[in-house]
C-alpha cells in the first residue's frame, strides 16, 4: 500500500506511540486525523502537523460512529488506551484492575462494531494495538494483559465477520515486545517493576535491549502498511533495531 493521499485515523495520536505515528505516516504522505481526548494536546499536534483532529472520548459508541462516517478512512488504527494502575493482584481495588478493559476494550469492541457496520471501505486496513504483556502476562498491571489479549482475538472475530460478510476489509494486530519509556503506559509499567525489584527505570528498560523510541516504533507500522510481505500477515511483533516479526500469518 502506497500512503501517499491515503486517509488515516489514528486513535490517541496526540502523545506517546500514537504520536510518533502520525509522524511517520505524515511523513510518508498520508492525510491524517487523529482521535483523543485532550483539545490541548490535540490543537499542538494539528499545528505542529498540519494534521486533523477531533476531540473525542474513544469509549462513546456514537463518536465511533461519527467520525467513522465523516472521515471514511483508507486506514484505521486503534492506538488509544488507559494507563494500567499498577499493584500485586492482592493489592487492587476492582476497579483499578478493570481500568484497561473500561477504555481499551470497549473502545476497541465500539470501533470495531463501527467499522464492521458502516462499513469501511473494501481494501480497507484496521490496525489494533496489543501488546507483548498479552503473550506473556503481567502481574503488575491488573488487568492489562488479558485487556490487549482480548483486543487480538476481537481482531481475529472481526476478520472473521468481514470474511462472511464479504467486505474485502483486513483486521491485522500490533504487538509491542517491549516497554517504551517516556510514553504513557510504558513509563508507568517500568516505574513499577523497577521498584519491584530494587533498580532505576533506565536500568529495567535496558533489559529489553535496544530503545524503540515512538517515532520508530510509527516507522515500523508503516512498513506493515506499506510491504506486500506483511499484506496477508494478522499479528506483527515490534522491537527495536530488529525487523518487524510475524507472530500469526493470515487468518484462516
Amino acid at each position: 500500500m502506497n500512503l501517499k493521499g491515503k486517509n488515516v485515523v489514528v486513535t490517541g495520536g496526540s502523545r506517546g506511540l500514537g504520536l510518533g505515528l502520525v509522524e511517520a505516516l505524515v511523513a510518508h504522505g498520508a492525510v491524517v486525523t487523529v482521535v483523543a481526548r485532550n483539545a490541548d494536546a490535540l490543537k499542538f499536534v494539528g499545528a505542529q502537523l498540519g494534521v486533523a483532529t477531533i476531540s473525542a472520548d474513544v469509549t462513546d459508541e456514537t463518536a465511533a460512529h461519527r467520525i467513522l462516517s465523516q472521515v471514511r478512512p483508507d486506514i484505521l488504527v486503534l492506538n488509544a488506551g488507559a494507563k494500567p494502575r499498577m499493584g500485586r493482584l492482592d493489592q487492587l481495588s476492582w476497579s483499578d484492575f478493570s481500568v484497561t478493559w473500561e477504555t481499551d476494550v470497549k473502545a476497541g469492541f465500539y470501533w470495531l462494531q463501527a467499522a464492521l457496520t458502516l462499513p469501511l471501505k473494501r481494501g480497507g486496513r484496521v490496525l489494533i494495538l496489543s501488546s507483548g504483556a498479552a503473550q506473556n502476562g503481567s502481574p503488575l498491571s491488573g488487568g492489562y494483559a488479558g485487556a490487549k489479549r482480548t483486543l487480538w482475538f476481537m481482531a481475529k472475530y472481526a476478520n472473521n465477520v468481514s470474511e462472511q460478510k464479504d467486505l474485502g476489509i483486513r483486521f491485522q494486530t500490533i504487538v509491542p515486545l517491549q516497554m517504551v519509556g517516556d510514553t504513557g503506559v510504558g513509563d508507568e509499567g517500568a516505574h513499577a517493576y523497577a521498584r519491584a525489584i530494587g533498580i532505576k527505570r533506565d536500568e529495567f528498560l535496558a533489559r529489553f535491549g535496544a530503545p524503540m523510541p515512538p517515532r520508530e516504533f510509527g516507522e515500523k507500522i508503516v512498513s506493515v502498511l506499506g510491504d506486500p510481505k506483511y499484506t496477508e500477515g494478522f499479528a506483527f511483533g515490534l522491537k527495536g533495531a530488529t525487523a518487524v516479526t510475524i507472530l500469526e500469518g493470515a487468518v484462516a
